[in-house]
């Protein structure tokens, strides 16, 4: 039995989800702890498991070298397990990296097979890889999946994290019954195995998928793509079409006036290519989230997560984000010959669109929130370059989640 809400029908575990995360719990972020533990981590990656082009172990090794904390391997429509062979391309690159892939893991690690010009490779699965990486407190993996669905050739992807099992993806007579089919997908298994998962809207601009009136129409999802960085997924929109922070606002705006929960923005790789460096290639370390949690482990930052409790960034990293008393605190570290400007942003009660509440100039400041906001949030943009930026999106940049007058407190 299925009952209809907001035009859709959602099954029972789906819809009591949904309930839960429209009302039966706070919008706003509480700590369960006054532990003040930041997380790095990427929740959009992929592999040679789908059509990245580096070997899983090789992929975090990065991750965990460069100071994340946590990644969510996301390959298209599979998990990591079974068994899958790949051929590597004869391209020198690919053929260097292999048997640099080969040096450093030995011939008892790596199982191969030669004939002539063709190299064929086995790859592990997470089950194997995991463990190699994976340290309590400084690196932990997220079991992942990219659900790819479609509908009159649009690609509407879906990330799924810290899943309990493969979703097969669910098709719909409509770009928006897609999404939703695949969200209560989701929603559906981590009601079933109890396991705390999350699921977010992917890069709704690529090839012009997933329109704003789409994401309004969707119930039970909390997270989207504010910054992606794939090289085609037109972050900014263009003169027609809104760029994704527009959007977020948009959207938020929408939900509010539904009495739907705020949706939160995420900063993800979507990285495919870990050979050459380019703009225009889908290359890893563009864009992550922070997460404030009392431990590193799939369900507190989970919950920090469905709490608001995080910041995404493409460079800038922040040493305070504090909410209380209807007071948002927002710092970012200094650093020498960087300048930072923060923009508070915002829409009053009644209005039906967002503006730059206040600008400050300097790394630090500081905005109440009045009983007449449905909401602000802050932007962050620093004077530093992004290394490899896509899209001409040159500056490093930050953004906080938004917070309500009168929300449970951020930070301590």
């Amino acid at each position: 039995m299925k009952t209809k809400f907001g035009g859709y029908w959602l099954s029972p575990l789906c819809l009591g989800i949904f309930l839960v995360l429209a009302g039966c719990s706070p919008q706003q972020n509480t700590l369960v702890d006054s532990k003040e533990n930041w997380y790095k981590g990427n929740l959009h990656t992929h592999s040679y498991w789908s059509d990245g082009d580096e070997f899983p172990e090789v992929i975090m090794k990065w991750y965990k070298d460069n100071g994340y904390q946590f990644v969510a391997l996301s390959d298209h429509n599979i998990f990591q397990e079974g068994e899958k062979w790949v051929s590597i391309r004869q391209d020198s690159v690919y053929r260097n990296a292999f048997q640099n892939y080969l040096d450093e893991y030995s011939d008892s690690w790596v199982f191969y097979e030669e004939d002539g010009d063709e190299l064929r490779v086995k790859l592990k699965t997470y089950e194997e890889y995991a463990p190699l990486y994976e340290e309590k407190e400084r690196f932990i993996m997220l079991p992942a999946e990219e659900i790819s669905a479609g509908y009159e050739g649009k690609p509407l992807h879906l990330n799924a994290t810290n899943l309990d099992q493969l979703i097969q993806p669910r098709e719909g007579g409509s770009v928006v019954e897609v999404l939703q089919n695949n969200i209560n997908a989701v929603l559906e298994q981590r009601q079933e195995s109890g396991k705390p998962m999350m699921v977010h809207i992917n890069h709704p601009n690529f090839r012009w998928a997933i329109t704003l009136e789409d994401m309004i129409r969707l119930k039970g999802e909390r997270f989207f793509e504010v910054y992606n960085g794939h090289p085609a997924v037109n972050n900014l929109g263009d003169s027609t079409r809104l760029g994704y922070e527009e959007m977020w606002d948009f959207i938020n705006i929408a939900y509010l006036e539904k009495g739907q929960p705020l949706l939160f923005g995420l900063a993800t790789d979507d990285s495919h290519s870990y050979h050459e460096q380019s703009s225009k290639l889908a290359n890893a370390g563009r864009g992550w989230v922070v997460v404030r949690a009392p431990e590193l482990t799939p369900g507190a930052l989970i919950q920090s997560l469905e709490k608001g409790d995080y910041y995404a960034s493409t460079g800038v990293e922040l040493e305070e984000v504090r909410y209380a008393d209807n007071l948002l605190s927002i710092r970012a570290k200094p650093k020498d010959g960087v300048t930072y400007t923060l923009q508070f942003i915002g829409c009053k009660t009644g209005e039906k669109e967002t503006v730059v509440l206040k600008t400050v100039s300097g790394n630090e400041g500081e905005f109440e929130v009045a009983d007449d906001f449905q909401f602000v949030r802050c932007k962050i943009v620093s004077s530093e370059a992004q290394e490899n930026p896509v899209e001409n999106m040159k500056y490093q940049q930050a953004w906080t989640q938004p917070v309500r007058p009168n929300g449970e407190p951020l930070g301590n």
